[in-house]
């Protein structure tokens, strides 16, 4: 008589050690995706959203690193999402990026994108975010990028939104200043135009809450700086002053003067726009004044606010300014990623060795 079946216990012994090692895969893989999340949820957002978030340290650190690069960002991917039209911005990104060592996707045309189906914003940056190491945005909502970067682990680069920030435009605003000043502090910076869309003269007056300047906002009573930033600059105890003229007299202590174009695209009335978008021309007799160490800058692009021969005076700085656009964003790029100036300048050496 058979105590027990050889084929039968084979068969449970099969089954039991496919069933053990069915639930051993399972466990390590819900083990290891669990461990993956909590390290995503605790991992520190790295996402430059607002430059109000940057300290005084932050800022100069950004701007050493700006001074040192070469390809350190290989095999990366950095997606470029404009919803809105750029020239600058995007191309300096995209160019910092390929000099990086990075890889850029994206598209220029939402039209051309599954948003024209009805696709949400949330739904599109979730996506993305499944094929790159960095979203670059520029979007025509006040806080997008803010929200983009609450929906996903990926950092956010906000490369404009709508009227609000626009942070890597000052960081380059501040590296140009920096450059031809060699200081930031307890500057005159006048701005002048269109203040209240002006989302680059928001962004930078933020970042100048540490370094004391007096600042002279010039603008049309439909164009003047909105009472937040004002309230901000009191709060931080930052000294401004008001004009609606604009002339040589006016703007003869400047050591910063920062034009803006009159957005267009901004006005729901066209009638205002017609009356305010060349109130306030730059002409070179008006720099006849002005200080040695003035440098003129310009968010760009321009319409008619500085006069072509401006361009030719030595203390136009707005061409060189876009320039510098392309060392900032690749301090950003980095500094996103988590990669230090300790390992920005070593790479540089090891660069040099080869």
């Amino acid at each position: 008589m058979k105590i027990f079946d050889i084929d039968i216990v084979c068969n449970k012994v099969q089954r039991n050690i496919a069933s053990t090692f069915f639930f051993l895969v399972f466990f390590y893989t819900f083990t290891r995706l669990k461990r993956e999340h909590n390290n995503i949820s605790y991992m520190e957002n790295r996402s430059l959203v607002t430059i109000a978030e940057h300290s005084k340290e932050k800022i100069l650190y950004l701007l050493e690193m700006a001074k040192e690069f070469e390809k350190i960002l290989d095999g990366k991917v950095v997606a470029t999402l404009f919803f809105e039209p750029s020239t600058r911005t995007r191309l300096s990104f995209e160019t910092a990026a390929n000099r990086l060592g990075a890889r850029v996707i994206g598209f220029t045309d939402p039209k051309a994108t599954s948003s024209s189906k009805g696709e949400t914003l949330k739904d599109t940056i979730i996506m993305v975010s499944n094929y790159a190491d960095i979203i670059v945005m520029r979007h025509y909502l006040e806080g997008a990028a803010r929200y983009a970067s609450e929906v996903t682990n990926c950092p956010i680069v906000n490369a404009g939104d709508g009227s609000n920030q626009h942070p890597s435009q000052t960081m380059l605003d501040l590296y140009s200043i920096y450059k031809t000043q060699g200081t930031l502090e307890n500057l005159n910076i006048y701005m002048v135009g269109d203040l209240k869309y002006g989302r680059t003269v928001h962004s930078l007056l933020m970042a100048m809450r540490h370094f004391n300047p007096t600042f002279h906002f010039i603008a049309p009573e439909e164009l003047k700086m909105p009472e937040e930033y004002k309230l901000y600059c009191r709060e931080h105890g930052i000294k401004y002053i008001e004009h609606t003229d604009f002339d040589e007299d006016v703007i003869a202590e400047a050591d910063i003067l920062y034009m803006t174009r009159v957005q267009r695209e901004r006005f729901t009335d066209l009638m205002e726009y017609e009356r305010v978008k060349d109130i306030y021309i730059l002409k070179n007799e008006m720099l006849k004044k002005t200080r040695e160490n003035l440098r003129i800058l310009h968010p760009l692009p321009r319409v008619n606010e500085i006069e072509y021969d401006v361009d030719e005076n030595p203390k136009a700085y707005y061409f060189q300014q876009a320039q510098n656009g392309l060392y900032a964003r690749q301090a950003i790029l980095c500094d996103v990623l988590g990669i230090t100036l300790d390992d920005v300048i070593e790479d540089g050496k090891k660069s040099s060795e080869l």
